[in-house]
C-alpha cells in the first residue's frame, strides 16, 4: 500500500470517531498492523505539571507506565518537542528499556492547540528500522490525529 492509500485508509477509519481513547486505541492498532517489523506502537500522554508521560493506548508488550521528561527517547521528544528517530536505542544515552527486544525507535510529538499533548512512540526489534519515508508517513498520521483531536470539545 502506498503512502496516499495508507493515509486515506486512516482518515476513513477515524472519520466518525468522537472519543479520545477510542481514537488513540484504533490509531495505535492501525499503525501496528500497517507497518511491518514493529514490537510496540502507542501513546504516552503528557502531564506537564509533573513533567512526566503517562502510558496511553498501545499495541504490543506491557510497557513503562510513567516516563519522566528527563529520561529516555520519549523524554527527549517531550523536552525538544520534535520527532526523534533512533537507529539503535542501546546507543542512546539514558535509554529506558521497557522491552529489551526493542532495538530502534521513533517518537513523534503531538501538539493540540499549541499545547504539548503527548507523543506517538513506536519500537522495532530491527536496528535502523525507521526510514525517512516512515518518518514522513507517521508524521502525516499524527497531523491527521491532531486535526481529529482538535475537533473534540474537550480541547
Amino acid at each position: 500500500m502506498n503512502e496516499t492509500e495508507l493515509l486515506k485508509q486512516y482518515q476513513s477509519l477515524i472519520q466518525d470517531v468522537d472519543n479520545e481513547i477510542s481514537l488513540l486505541a484504533n490509531t495505535s492498532a492501525f499503525i501496528y498492523q500497517s507497518f511491518n517489523q514493529l514490537d510496540w506502537a502507542g501513546f504516552y500522554l503528557a502531564d506537564d505539571n509533573k513533567k512526566i508521560l503517562n502510558l496511553g493506548p498501545f499495541q504490543g508488550k506491557v510497557a513503562c507506565i510513567k516516563i519522566p521528561y528527563s529520561k529516555g527517547v520519549c523524554g527527549a521528544c517531550a523536552r525538544e518537542n520534535k520527532t526523534i528517530v533512533v537507529a539503535d536505542v542501546h546507543q542512546f544515552p539514558g535509554h529506558i528499556a521497557c522491552d529489551n527486544a526493542s532495538n530502534s525507535e521513533i517518537v513523534i510529538p503531538i501538539n493540540v492547540n499549541n499545547k504539548f499533548y503527548g507523543e506517538l512512540d513506536i519500537d522495532s526489534p530491527i536496528i535502523n528500522r525507521f526510514s525517512d519515508t516512515d518518518k514522513t508517513i507517521l508524521e502525516s498520521i499524527v497531523e491527521i490525529l491532531i486535526s481529529k483531536l482538535t475537533s473534540f470539545k474537550i480541547f
